[in-house]
């Protein structure tokens, strides 16, 4: 007899906290994820503009919303459609002080008008894995989106991409 009150599914459950996972709890907690220094940026890939959405940690950005995700491009793609990058940006305290210390992009196409989306979720969790990682990973994106994003990341804070020499060698051609 199984004991379904709760609501929960069996099996592997990630525990998402905002601080130090092992910060006085004698090993509860070991293997949990922090996500507190990881931000979903957004690029829209036609206008150039770039922001942050927290809401994208959970798939829930506003782009993202009141649409249902499909994984075949064509039944997005349109005349209304808007496609974005959605790069995943590490910042880590460093000696010299905070860097960006993994940047990975992946693509989405949104069709409002269709209420249809396209992304592919193991790449989206891949790429946050290695921004996690501290790897830069933009090679898909394309140079004009690239340029907006280190225009971005240079006036959100200039300190931050100054102490960011891996970015800055990355993107030097942008």
């Amino acid at each position: 007899m199984t004991n379904d009150s709760n609501g929960k599914k069996p099996g592997f459950q990630f525990n998402i906290l905002k601080n130090d996972p092992l910060d006085g709890h004698k090993g509860q907690n070991i293997g949990s994820i922090s996500l507190e220094n990881v931000a979903p940026v957004y690029v829209n890939k036609d206008t150039g503009e770039v922001f942050i959405d927290m809401g994208g940690l959970h798939a829930r950005a506003e782009v993202e919303r009141r649409v249902k995700w499909v994984t075949d491009r064509s039944e997005v793609e349109g005349e209304d459609a808007e496609s974005y990058w959605l790069v995943w940006v590490s910042v880590e305290r460093m000696d010299v002080g905070p860097v960006y210390s993994g940047v990975a992009a992946c693509f989405e196409m949104v069709n409002r008008t269709k209420r249809r989306g396209y992304k592919l979720m193991p790449e989206h969790v891949n790429m946050m894995d290695r921004s996690m990682k501290g790897k830069i990973d933009l090679n898909d994106m394309d140079p004009s989106s690239r340029s907006a994003l280190k225009s971005f990341l240079i006036s959100h804070n200039e300190e931050i991409w100054n102490n960011s020499e891996a970015l800055q060698k990355e993107m030097e051609n942008d």
